[in-house]
């Protein structure tokens, strides 16, 4: 069976390393010309790549007269080569052992990290109501430009908006919505409470949706796009920040 580089390769030799070994086992003792020539290689990277060699105790080097000739040293030392990559692991595995300790107290005292979702087109507008419908939801609060809502999607007979009231018909929403056609809204509608905000004085695009410990937001306008942040702390500083804009908008109601 002729022996191929990647052979040598699998044994952790670098693809050129491994040329030039075999190269200089053939040749039995070459100059690094002679040796560059039949690994392919050009004669600066060959020299590199001796040296290399010869670190790992793969290749010696002798002079004859005034010539430098390079020689490959038998492959038992292969065994050492491999010998000594498992004590260098054994003693990254210690290190490791010592270390991880410490980067686990600064991994945990940076806090909660957040999980991001992101989403695109109607079908992630969609995967965002999935996600509001499974999610176990005490209450769901809602700032909605309506219209852009009803422009991208349209009431029909396989409406989501179907399933989510059925799925969260006994849940809390709270709801400020923008629309041309006005106040037209009913305030209370079972567990629903909805307030009126005047899209001239708030031109809003985006639906926001604030739930569990998740805040949801997708754009309407230009290219559609949906994100769900998962994070507790980011979810209750929406929630006040929602309080403030429910307490703000009683005046138009």
């Amino acid at each position: 069976m002729s022996i191929l580089p990647k052979d040598l390769t699998n044994l952790g030799l670098k693809a050129k390393e491994a040329k030039i070994y075999l190269s200089a086992l053939e040749l039995g003792y070459a100059s690094v010309l002679e040796i560059a020539k039949k690994a392919e290689i050009n004669r600066p990277t060959a020299y590199v790549v001796l040296e290399s060699l010869m670190k790992k105790g793969l290749i010696s080097t002798f002079e004859k007269g005034k010539k430098r000739y390079f020689t490959a040293e038998s492959p038992e030392k292969f065994k050492d080569l491999i010998q000594n990559e498992q004590i260098r692991l054994k003693q990254k595995e210690e290190e490791i052992k010592k270390i991880i300790p410490e980067l686990n107290i600064m991994y945990n005292l940076g806090g909660e990290k957040p999980k991001v979702r992101f989403f695109e087109g109607k079908e992630g507008l969609r995967s965002i109501r999935d996600d509001i419908i499974k999610s176990k939801v005490e209450r769901l609060d809602q700032i909605v430009p309506l219209d852009e809502v009803y422009r991208v999607l349209p009431p029909s007979p396989t409406d989501h908006r179907k399933d989510m009231a059925r799925k969260l018909k006994n849940v809390p929403e709270r709801i400020i919505y923008t629309s041309k056609k006005g106040n037209f809204l009913p305030h209370k509608e079972g567990t629903k409470s909805r307030r009126y905000v005047p899209i001239e004085k708030f031109p809003f695009s985006a639906e926001i949706n604030i739930y569990c410990n998740k805040l949801a937001i997708a754009t309407y306008k230009g290219k559609i796009i949906g994100v769900i942040i998962e994070s507790q702390e980011i979810a209750n500083t929406m929630k006040y920040i929602f309080e403030l804009s429910w307490e703000g908008s009683a005046k138009h109601n």
